[in-house]
């Protein structure tokens, strides 16, 4: 337990003083009974029924009434487990050219972008949003934030480009959640850039509350190797969900007036989320994508947080000198 205004624990000092006066009342009443008795006035008095040690008892409750209150004017505070949807998700789209397809409406990308959208929408503002595009390369669109309207902006901003490259999404979506933590710098230069050292590999669930959604339609034909980038994730904690869009028996598309043969490599996509402790999903229609999308919700965790229980403090002072003073009025008609 910690406090927002220490320095009243001072004021703490007072209870032992009022003990220490507490005590020379009563054992100054001892003396003046004792006298009285000496001189014979006291014969009617000691045949009534002494109080004994319940006299004590409503002074008890006052004082520790009194201390409470004390402890409560220094604003307590703890650590407390609140229950909250948190997190970070990067939504990372191929954007290759197959998504232009047509075989879910509109296209490929629009019927995935409307769901995205959609997952947007429902999320609380404790949830921070990246967007990330890849292709034959991988770039950040929007770094991540609880701004919905600057999330759903920069979904609409995608558009097919050319190959598929997982890794390099994969890479900048980690890039994405960096960013997001504050460990990446935004400053540009068109300075030669100096190769930076290998980023120290964390134990897993460090990063719990990060994950990746991935959807991709097509056979990984680019470098980097996706598995790499899969394990340099896993060793941050990031979980990636794949979502594979189309058929692993592949189909052919007739994209802006050219004809494709794309083949989804779903083998691929499976390993990565097993290597992340993700989960790997297939989408043939723009309603799966949607139903996908249900079960991606952020989790709920417990977070520590500090809460001021200065009002249970109050509370308890309250309730203490309530009794104490039902007890005198009860035992001596009387408050102490």
């Amino acid at each position: 337990m910690t406090f927002i205004w220490p320095l009243m624990l001072f004021t703490l000092i007072l209870v032992p003083l009022l003990i220490i006066q507490y005590v020379s009342l009563q054992r100054r009443r001892q003396r003046m009974a004792n006298q009285f008795a000496s001189l014979g006035m006291g014969q009617n008095a000691g045949m009534m029924k002494q109080p004994g040690i319940r006299r004590h008892i409503p002074p008890l409750f006052f004082l520790t009434g009194l201390t409470i209150l004390l402890v409560a004017i220094a604003r307590p505070q703890t650590n407390v487990n609140l229950p909250k949807i948190e997190g970070t998700v990067i939504l990372a789209f191929d954007v290759s050219g197959s998504m232009a397809a047509d075989d879910m409406k509109p296209t490929r990308l629009e019927a995935a972008k409307a769901a995205a959208r959609d997952f947007v929408q429902r999320q609380p503002t404790t949830v921070q949003i990246g967007v990330v595009g890849f292709s034959d390369s991988g770039y950040s669109v929007q770094s991540p934030t609880n701004d919905q309207q600057s999330i759903l902006a920069a979904i609409e901003r995608l558009t097919p480009q050319r190959g598929t490259s997982v890794g390099h999404g994969i890479q900048a979506s980690l890039n994405a959640i960096a960013v997001g933590k504050g460990q990446v710098s935004h400053l540009y230069s068109n300075l030669t850039p100096q190769p930076t050292a290998s980023p120290t590999p964390v134990p897993k669930g460090t990063y719990t509350s990060a994950v990746i959604i991935m959807l991709s339609d097509g056979d990984n034909n680019e470098n980097p190797d996706p598995f790499g980038e899969a394990k340099t994730a896993a060793d941050r904690g990031v979980r990636i969900y794949t979502v594979g869009i189309g058929s692993p028996a592949g189909t052919t598309l007739h994209v802006n007036g050219f004809t494709v043969h794309t083949q989804l490599d779903e083998a691929t996509l499976q390993q990565i989320a097993q290597i992340t402790d993700g989960e790997y999903f297939n989408a043939q229609t723009g309603q799966e994508l949607h139903s996908i999308y249900d079960h991606l919700d952020p989790e709920l965790i417990l977070k520590p947080e500090k809460l001021e229980v200065t009002s249970l403090f109050a509370g308890a002072s309250i309730l203490a000198l309530m009794i104490g003073g039902v007890f005198s009025l009860l035992w001596f008609s009387r408050l102490p």
